[in-house]
């Protein structure tokens, strides 16, 4: 976790945040999905193929609520990390945290194409869950399929289980929509890039993250804690670390599906 100096710099008006690149608006309520979160000046989004993984998370849903509720229906304590919140349910039991966040809207883009071969989420070597499968021997309706499908991979499966699932990603200024930060074990994090932005007379590149989090609670854009005019959007560089404001991560911890 952060120190509270860090934190502090977080605590933005809902105005919007001031620098020399002008004002990234705070969160509005009229905004209906994620490519709709204003850029800083400068910025365009980069171009991602139609029906993509990348251009699924472009699209998700924003609620018109910023507020992030716990499992149990709770407000989360501190509300001041993030920018946004994903129209995306959290279940009702303390089980979607920050890994299972992540797997669920990997299964979530397979799951809406119904490529249900595809949703295929490793355990170990000898333990892999696959929907197609589960779906076969649980004939209920495909919807409360994948639900109880998705408790039972949060369960078994966790950061240690992705980070492995996962490949490398050598150079970090080579990120991609959809990479995700993790870092397995316990404690043990993860994080998923859900947009990116170029700056074409400079190169500079910016993205997004997103993360579920303990207790389970909404998926949430996170808001970038070292330059708050930015707002959400983290500048892309090849630093050895990559500090959030939940988790400060190594550059070495960036992985691809």
């Amino acid at each position: 976790m952060l120190s509270q100096p860090i934190k502090t710099i977080l605590l933005l008006t809902c105005l919007g945040c001031i620098t020399e690149t002008g004002i990234v608006p705070g969160f509005n309520p009229s905004m209906h999905s994620i490519k709709e979160i204003p850029l800083p000046a400068g910025f365009e989004r980069i171009p991602v193929s139609t029906n993509l993984f990348a251009d699924y998370l472009r699209n998700l849903p924003l609620r018109k609520d910023k507020t992030v509720y716990l499992y149990n229906k709770q407000p989360k304590s501190d509300q001041s990390l993030h920018y946004a919140v994903i129209d995306i349910s959290t279940g009702d039991r303390d089980l979607q945290q920050c890994a299972d966040a992540v797997m669920r809207l990997r299964a979530e883009y397979f799951y809406g194409k119904k490529l249900y071969d595809s949703i295929r989420i490793p355990k170990d070597n000898h333990t892999v869950y696959q929907f197609s499968q589960f779906l076969k021997n649980n004939p209920t309706n495909e919807k409360e399929a994948f639900r109880k499908f998705m408790e039972i991979v949060f369960i078994n499966c966790g950061s240690y289980t992705l980070e492995q699932q996962l490949k490398s990603v050598k150079n970090i200024t080579d990120m991609q929509p959809g990479d995700v930060f993790v870092k397995g074990g316990a404690p043990g994090h993860a994080e998923i890039v859900v947009d990116m932005a170029i700056n074409k007379q400079t190169g500079k590149k910016i993205y997004l993250l997103a993360e579920g989090y303990m207790p389970a609670q909404d998926i949430h854009i996170l808001l970038n804690p070292l330059n708050s005019g930015y707002g959400p959007w983290h500048e892309l560089a090849n630093d050895k670390q990559v500090i959030t404001a939940t988790w400060i991560f190594s550059a070495n911890q960036l992985r691809r599906w």
